[in-house]
């Protein structure tokens, strides 16, 4: 639910929204980036409003900065966050907008707040990107507000600057391991566990984990042939140990295999519980995926051979190589069955 206030001093918005189970962590509360996103939202929504309010190119109001901003008390699945925006401040190419986050237990009545922010956007030209739309001016309610905003203004137009300049004397040129490597493509993904993850009875879905596989396997594979890749097979899928909701699972994929026309992947699932700690990582899950690579008429390429890094990554090439002969062998012989 939005509401909106069309006073030409101060523009403002609200947005009411209810806290549910995917918004928040497996205790109940809601995640710092749910309020986040939250504000942001409100603050994108107000802004590019605003500066669409004049004639012109339309725009969308671009996020360029945000303030130091606290949580000051936790918020709950089943509270209904109440995000207020105001535009605060005017300059000729910026908007401050300053947000303010209301936690209210919609059973009790009572309420909270539990953020305040402020965002300074820039609007962007939708037909020119890199052209920006000057800002209309808005009312002040005193001089010494627009003072006070000027002020805010210019630290802040400060503070980017050094960061801009700090940040780019700290840019390394980084080493990168040898192209077409096994540990040039490897990738991983860190994941927590959710209620939406899991099952009635808390453990994760089966389809929640393939998927994270697949999308680990896809990034080693696209790595390596820096192309269009898709899923071509998925050897046996085995599933070692249930994973529980709140643990944190780490997706790991590692090239083992090429031919000419594709590539094996293994993948392995650790789970590691945070509750349970004491019950230390484990191995959950494990799987090859094979993949191709396209061009864009998505025809098969050839896909560069994997270079070879010492006697267990050979070993693992020969035992990819009798998987990939094997199951050739096996496809040879359906064919000719169905014939």
């Amino acid at each position: 639910m939005m509401s909106v206030s069309n006073a030409q001093e101060t523009p403002s918005i609200q947005i009411c929204r209810i806290m549910r189970p995917d918004d928040a962590n497996i205790v109940g509360n809601v995640h710092g980036g749910t309020i986040l996103k939250m504000i942001e939202e409100a603050g994108c929504i107000i802004g590019t409003r605003h500066c669409n309010t004049q004639s012109g190119d339309r725009c969308l109001a671009a996020l360029a900065r945000v303030e130091r901003t606290d949580f000051l008390h936790p918020m709950f699945i089943g509270e209904v966050a109440h995000v207020s925006a105001e535009i605060t401040y005017t300059s000729k190419h910026s908007v401050e907008v300053q947000v303010n986050v209301l936690a209210e237990n919609i059973v009790t009545g009572a309420k909270k707040v539990t953020n305040k922010a402020t965002l300074w956007y820039v609007p962007i030209s939708l037909q020119n990107v890199d052209k920006i739309i000057e800002v209309p001016p808005i009312e002040y309610s005193s001089p010494e507000r627009e003072e006070a905003g000027k002020k805010r203004y210019e630290a802040q137009k400060l503070e980017r600057l050094e960061d801009k300049v700090r940040n780019g004397e700290i840019i390394m040129s980084v080493s990168l391991p040898e192209p077409f490597t096994v540990v040039c493509s490897q990738s991983s993904l860190i994941h927590l566990v959710g209620p939406s993850d899991c099952t009635l009875h808390g453990f994760v879905h089966g389809g929640v984990t393939m998927k994270l596989m697949d999308e680990v396997a896809g990034i080693v594979a696209a790595r390596h042939c820096k192309t269009n890749i898709v899923t071509a097979s998925v050897d046996a899928i085995n599933f070692h140990r249930k994973i529980k909701k709140g643990c944190v699972i780490t997706v790991s994929g590692r090239m083992t295999f090429t031919s000419n026309k594709s590539m094996e992947i293994e993948v392995f699932v650790d789970a590691d519980p945070l509750v349970e700690a004491e019950k230390g990582k484990y191995r959950a899950v494990t799987a090859f995926f094979t993949y191709i690579s396209l061009d864009k008429e998505n025809k098969p390429l050839p896909v560069p051979p994997l270079k070879l890094e010492g006697e267990e990554e050979q070993k693992r090439f020969e035992e990819g190589k009798a998987r990939y002969l094997q199951n050739k062998a096996k496809r040879l012989a359906d064919k000719e069955r169905q014939q």
